[in-house]
């Protein structure tokens, strides 16, 4: 990197713009948008005051869906910022109007940037002139995200008051609590900054010194992995809050990130910078391949589509001067495989570090490695040092008793912990999710990485699973690899290693499940539905709803339905996609397309697609009502309309009645009862 001369930011901290409240009643946004002058200051000061007498609902749950909407994504400089927050619930902000409105300080409530890991969110709003988010709780991804573009942030509200009166704010109070290597980005104003000066000799990391202790999987996983000196990897012990850079194993990107990521590598090492290990980085053309089968003609006119397709473009003149692995377009449409699939399909294994552009990225710690989404300053650092920043996280254990009954899946299970208070709390940010329990041996590792895949809808740095022979068995039977050396990155938690929270699951309990509009955090057992919520599609795909198992729960559905005479009903859209070529070739040799296109399912290639409003599936009017397979809901995400989460088994079954269902009319043979329904 380059050695000029790196300066850290001032010991204070003063901002003079305004203040911009993101408050649930939209109105009150708008209007703080569109007042100007002495106006604005007494809308300011009446807002601040209810913010004092807690009296001030500040909008919770802002996802990186509202803050940078997917379309916005195809700008990666500092056009960013004249689209920040267009994707807000109520289309409550508009172009240019947070960039033009002289806002410093932004204020909400729980959860700010939970959903993707895209570092465009707090990018867009440092360059709409944001130079502090203050909120009651920050997502990890984008907390670290910020930390590492120079964006401040604080969960301290009442610093609104202070710097609404002037004062100058210490930099220390954006710094406390943080780990050292955090605090040192925050002072040197960024990750780049910050890895100049520490090839400077400036900085240095500080030395793991934990003593041995029981540890859990993941502490065991980053102990092995911790980055030392040059030469030296692996630290006897590490506990919760030790912070160290880690080596990683596998390095991923997509097309949405890898032009971002390359562009700023370039901008820290110059135009011929390289990738150290290119064969451990992989690249995915898997987001935005069916984009132009539903962009919109307003986006269309605006150049959008081209952009997209630029991304692709420069991905791959990119990995192929670097000599990385690309998955691409498949002659036969679509994708070779989501890039989360491929990972647990093709590239990870157990013991290792797997860091992503993507907050799915922790699905692959179904096989029992330590796997999660990182942005692209952190990719592009990764890229050249091979290490990750980690400050090692508390782990959460789920230990699911009992036996699931046949008309529950692994989402149903995911959507009752997502909907628990200390979920819904914020209390989950950052944690390790584990997972464990006599009944996950029955689960085809399918199943299983529903679980590890929707840990960030949590707000979870990931979730795991400890490996055992199922694992085993299909690491070989996916890979053909010699199932000893495989074994010998086999992991595993202390009995006696400790918890931030054990949770108890009774499986015998849960009843199918559904995520209300909004929030995968919005979990309702189905027969408190409503009885009347009709659907005009029913979407199974996306790396959640497109692995292998959920093609056996779809087509155990579709065969019944098709047994009782009935296919999809009139006026609904069933679509279901396959997340890796694989995947399809497995759907085919089973016989599954020909029942899908019996039942009147429109089958779609491999790719991300409807997830992230790319795709067929996604909606397109505010009037939609859709029931989904995929893992997140936010507004936005999946297109304007209503979309509520659910199982494989719901999706296919709501697709046949028309309307949300539970499955069990779809789960029994002509002369069975379904067992414990």
């Amino acid at each position: 990197m380059s050695l000029n001369k790196v300066l850290q930011l001032p010991a204070q901290v003063k901002f003079t713009g305004r203040i911009l409240f993101l408050t649930e009643d939209t109105a009150l946004i708008r209007q703080q948008l569109e007042a100007t002058g002495d106006e604005a200051k007494a809308l300011e000061d009446a807002l601040a005051q209810r913010l004092k007498n807690d009296d001030l609902p500040l909008m919770s749950n802002i996802s990186t869906d509202e803050i940078t909407p997917g379309w916005v994504c195809f700008y990666y400089d500092e056009t960013l910022g004249q689209y920040v927050y267009v994707g807000m619930r109520d289309a409550a902000v508009k172009k240019d109007e947070v960039k033009n409105g002289g806002f410093a300080v932004v204020v909400s409530g729980l959860s700010k940037g939970c959903g993707s890991s895209r570092e465009t969110a707090p990018y867009a709003e440092k360059a709409a002139g944001i130079q502090l988010v203050i909120a009651k709780s920050i997502e990890k991804i984008y907390g670290q995200n910020s930390q590492n573009i120079g964006l401040l942030t604080s969960t301290d509200l009442g610093l609104v008051e202070r710097i609404r009166s002037g004062e100058p704010v210490q930099l220390d109070e954006f710094t406390r609590g943080l780990d050292q290597i955090s605090k040192d980005i925050v002072e040197y104003g960024g990750l780049f900054n910050y890895n100049k000066a520490r090839v400077a000799g400036a900085v240095t990391p500080p030395p793991v010194e934990t003593s041995s202790r029981p540890m859990t999987i993941t502490e065991k996983i980053i102990a092995r992995h911790a980055f030392v000196r040059a030469g030296q990897v692996g630290v006897g012990a590490v506990k919760p809050g030790d912070a160290l850079f880690a080596v990683a194993n596998v390095r991923f990107s997509h097309e949405y990130v890898t032009p971002m990521a390359e562009s700023l590598l370039k901008q820290a090492l110059g135009s011929e910078a390289r990738v150290t290990e290119p064969e451990s980085v992989f690249a995915f053309r898997d987001h935005l391949t069916f984009l132009s089968k539903v962009m919109s003609p307003k986006h269309r006119e605006m150049g959008l589509l081209e952009k997209a397709e630029g991304l692709a473009t420069t991905q791959e003149e990119f990995t192929t001067k670097q000599g990385i692995r690309l998955y691409g377009e498949n002659p036969e449409g679509g994708s070779e495989a989501i890039c989360h699939n491929a990972v647990v399909e093709d590239l990870a294994l157990p013991g290792q570090i797997v860091i992503g552009t993507d907050s799915h990225t922790c699905m692959a710690g179904v096989l029992g490695c330590f796997a999660f989404g990182v942005g692209s300053t952190d990719m592009a650092n990764a890229w050249f040092a091979k290490d990750i920043r980690i400050r090692v996280p508390e782990t959460v254990r789920y230990v699911l008793q009992g036996r699931k009954r046949p008309d529950v899946a692994a989402k149903d299970v995911m959507l009752v912990i997502l909907a628990s208070e200390y979920m819904k709390t914020s209390k989950g940010i950052g944690k390790v999710l584990e997972f464990a329990g006599g009944d996950l041996k029955n689960w085809p590792m399918d199943e299983r990485a529903t679980l590890t895949n929707m840990a960030v809808e949590a707000g979870g740095t990931t979730g795991i699973i400890e490996p055992d022979e199922a694992t085993l068995d299909y690491i070989v039977r996916m890979r053909g690899l010699d199932p000893e050396a495989v074994r010998k990155g086999f992991t595993y938690s202390d009995p006696d290693a400790e918890y931030a929270a054990v949770f108890e699951i009774d499986l015998d309990e849960i009843r199918p499940m559904v995520a209300l509009p909004g929030d995968p955090r919005n979990g309702i057992p189905i027969d408190e539905l409503p009885s009347d919520v009709k659907i005009d599609a029913a979407y199974g795909g996306s790396c959640t709803g497109g692995k292998m198992a959920d093609m056996d729960m779809y087509a155990e559905v579709l065969e019944n339905a098709l047994a009782q005479g009935k296919r999809v009903a009139p006026g609904v859209h069933l679509y279901l996609q396959f997340g890796s070529q694989k995947i399809k070739q497995y759907a085919r040799s089973r016989g599954y397309i020909e029942i899908f296109e019996r039942a009147g399912a429109e089958l779609i290639d491999p790719s991300c697609g409807a997830c992230i409003n790319a795709g067929p599936g996604a909606s397109p009017s505010a009037e939609t009502v859709t029931v989904s397979a995929q893992n997140r809901n936010f507004p936005g995400r999946s297109g304007p309309g209503k979309l509520y989460l659910a199982s494989p088994y719901v999706v296919a079954a709501s697709a046949i009645a028309g309307k949300i269902v539970e499955p069990f009319e779809f789960l029994k043979k002509p002369d069975e009862e379904l067992v414990g329904a």
